[in-house]
């Protein structure tokens, strides 16, 4: 029987997931697919005493760490890496009951987090409506003879959480007049003016911009003389 690798000290149990055919040394059964080195010798769970357990594959980490703590008896599960000779971990054995009761817990964990998440999303959504409604008015007070649903329609465009636009920014949160009316002329430029079509055909941006500032200059005096 060819020798194996002996994997490196652990603290605890330390179980080997075989690469190659094995049998026990001590049954003789075999192949296993999981073995534990004593004396160098491979014996198969049942021989180890750890039969009874069962695998826990790696990748959850709260529910191997509480799976672990409730279980009595558990086991490092490890492979011989042979790309990086080196072995690696794979998961754990553990207590079947216990790793019942630690998905149990880990379930009502993510139930709790999917309800806090829906709560935050609400509570956002209601921030995002009552700033928007904040900012079209502040449009209005600007510009009052704006549309009131353009108003809406460029606050809510200037205000998109995670834009980056400028509703989001420090200025535009705090409504200072000069985001406000930079929210407006750049919906003006690209609504009201042939900027979009200036770009697209080449027109390098400052140039564009320069060719459409009457109109938008146009249209901000409008809306700003009330009545």
């Amino acid at each position: 029987m060819a020798a194996l690798a002996t994997p490196p000290p652990r603290t605890g149990l330390v179980v080997v997931q075989a690469l190659r055919k094995k049998h026990c040394a001590e049954c003789r059964s075999g192949p296993v697919a999981l073995l534990v080195l004593e004396e160098g010798a491979p014996r198969c769970l049942d021989c180890a005493d750890l039969g009874h357990l069962v695998f826990l594959p790696r990748g959850d980490t709260a529910l191997t760490r509480r799976a672990r703590e409730g279980s009595s008896l558990s086991a490092v599960v490890v492979r011989f890496n042979r790309r990086r000779s080196r072995y690696e971990r794979q998961g754990v054995l553990v207590e079947e009951a216990v790793l019942a009761r630690a998905e149990e817990r880990c379930l009502a964990d993510a139930e709790v987090r999917r309800r806090r998440r829906t709560r935050d999303a609400r509570r956002r959504a209601a921030e995002d409506v009552r700033f928007t409604d904040a900012f079209a008015a502040e449009i209005l007070r600007l510009f009052p003879a704006c549309p009131a649903e353009r108003a809406r329609e460029v606050a809510a465009h200037a205000s998109v959480r995670g834009s980056g636009r400028v509703g989001r920014s420090a200025a535009g949160r705090a409504l200072t007049e000069m985001a406000v009316t930079s929210a407006v002329i750049a919906s003006v430029r690209h609504v009201d003016t042939p900027y979009d079509r200036l770009l697209m055909s080449g027109t390098p941006r400052y140039e564009a911009r320069r060719r459409i500032a009457g109109v938008v200059e146009t249209r901000l005096r409008e809306w700003r003389t009330a009545g």
